[in-house]
């Protein structure tokens, strides 16, 4: 913020939105307006709703923080023709960032985006002339809480997780979720408690993304209450964390495949399965053993959100902590997560130590890790020349095949693997490994790191 988010480009960035959905549809338009919890956020809504309005689009202004999946829920409820939602999800708090969905409530797909950064070379050093065309669209409000959380109650057991007397910490990171996944559990009368419940634009002083070392405040409380389970979520609520009872933090790609054998065995779905390329093949196994279509996606929720739509899967997910089911936005939706990990302990009655040493049992073992690199100019031109290659054989491990889904992605016989993502934003490599042991998974991990600076 103040360097490249600045109000000069969330004018031009809007004006482009604005101009792209204009094109869509010469009239009648209706665009809704949202925003995490962050400093500024109301100053930036009130700015696209003007540019909007005078473009002849109707903004439906949404007053207060919502989180990303309530908001592409309205698009699909209210019938509107996207969506810009203001928000930097789990990036710290000196960022921001603009999200825009369209009228499926997808993230826009990569054709979308290209087309709204024409309209933005197209305006810039050019007047506008698009503003005379149309008449003024006047400003509404819009508050999309209950349609989403009547929907939330429509999906969740909330009274098997009341029956089996589960307790429940929540920790929204003082982010846009607070006051949701927590007052639906309180109205089922499940015992419930939450931290973080209150506006803090700096998140803590750290960002907002529910991972491991930054939910110790929510282990406290868990430990206060007793709790059997512990959901979080980040600034935007799109990404999930879940603590088990014993204060283990669970990482997404376990939650993920947890949650895929939860329902196909409660909901009895038998229509596919999504992952992204790096998320773990503890997800292609179980697919494998319920005899259920699996589809490997590039890293991005929107290639899921896809297979949503076509009603293709019975959820996707993502190793970023991110996923969504049928029947549902395709879009990621954090407090969904952490809601249904409730359900599937109170209903199984097992805490999910357990459970994921019964689907060990069940499928085999699998130890995913990701670990990032920084590369200097050097390193970074000469492993991006490296990329390119296929190699047969990796430190001693012979490569069964080579997946260039995203990145560089290498299998082994014993059906451990590796994958290269480069960051299109920054000097980083992002690794992404996976073994059948702990042991065979830090041998992995070492080569895997000395195959970049070798």
């Amino acid at each position: 913020m103040a360097e490249e988010f600045t109000f000069a480009n969330v004018r031009r960035a809007v004006s482009g939105i604005a101009r792209y959905v204009a094109s869509q549809k010469s009239s009648g338009a209706r665009v809704i307006v949202g925003r995490d919890p962050r400093f500024l956020g109301e100053t930036f809504c009130a700015m696209a709703a003007d540019i909007l309005a005078t473009h002849g689009i109707t903004p439906l202004v949404i007053a207060e923080a919502a989180p990303t999946p309530a908001i592409a829920y309205a698009v699909i409820r209210e019938h509107a023709d996207g969506a810009i939602n203001f928000t930097a999800s789990h990036n710290p708090p000196e960022y921001n960032g603009i999200k825009f969905s369209t009228p499926d409530g997808a993230p826009a797909l990569p054709e979308v985006t290209k087309r709204i950064e024409a309209e933005i070379a197209a305006l810039d050093g050019n007047e506008d002339r698009s503003k005379a065309a149309t008449g003024r669209a006047a400003v509404q409000a819009l508050d999309p809480r209950e349609m989403y959380l009547a929907r939330l109650r429509e999906i969740v057991d909330f009274q098997a997780i009341q029956k089996a007397g589960l307790r429940v910490v929540f920790d929204p990171l003082w982010g846009a979720a607070r006051g949701y996944p927590d007052s639906l559990l309180r109205d089922a009368g499940v015992d419930v408690a939450a931290v973080h419940d209150y506006r803090d634009v700096l998140f803590g002083g750290h960002a907002p993304e529910p991972d491991d070392h930054l939910l110790e405040d929510m282990r406290k409380k868990m430990r206060a209450m007793t709790a059997h389970i512990g959901i979080a979520t980040d600034g935007d609520a799109d990404r999930f964390g879940i603590v088990d009872e014993d204060g283990t933090f669970f990482q997404p790609n376990y939650i993920i495949a947890l949650l895929f054998d939860y329902l196909v065995e409660s909901r009895g779905w038998k229509n596919g399965v999504a992952k992204s390329v790096a998320t773990t093949n503890l997800i292609n196994a179980l697919a494998k053993h319920h005899g259920i279509e699996l589809h490997e996606t590039p890293v991005g929720f929107k290639y899921i959100g896809e297979l949503i739509k076509q009603d293709k899967i019975a959820i996707g997910g993502e190793e970023s902590a991110g996923l969504s089911i049928r029947h549902h936005v395709p879009e990621k939706d954090g407090i969904l997560a952490g809601l249904l990990c409730c359900e599937m302990v109170a209903r199984r009655g097992k805490p999910l130590g357990r459970q994921l040493q019964e689907l060990f049992v069940k499928v085999g073992s699998f130890y995913p890790q990701r670990e990032n690199f920084r590369l200097t100019p050097q390193v970074q031109e000469k492993f991006t020349e490296k990329l390119r290659l296929e190699p047969r054989d990796f430190f001693g491990r012979r490569v069964s095949e080579v997946v260039r889904t995203d990145g560089l992605k290498l299998l082994f016989n014993d059906g451990s693997w590796v994958c290269y993502r480069l960051s299109g934003t920054e000097p980083v490599v992002r690794v992404y490994c996976e073994a059948g042991s702990k042991a065979s998974l830090e041998q992995l991990g070492a080569a895997a790191k000395q195959w970049i600076f070798e």
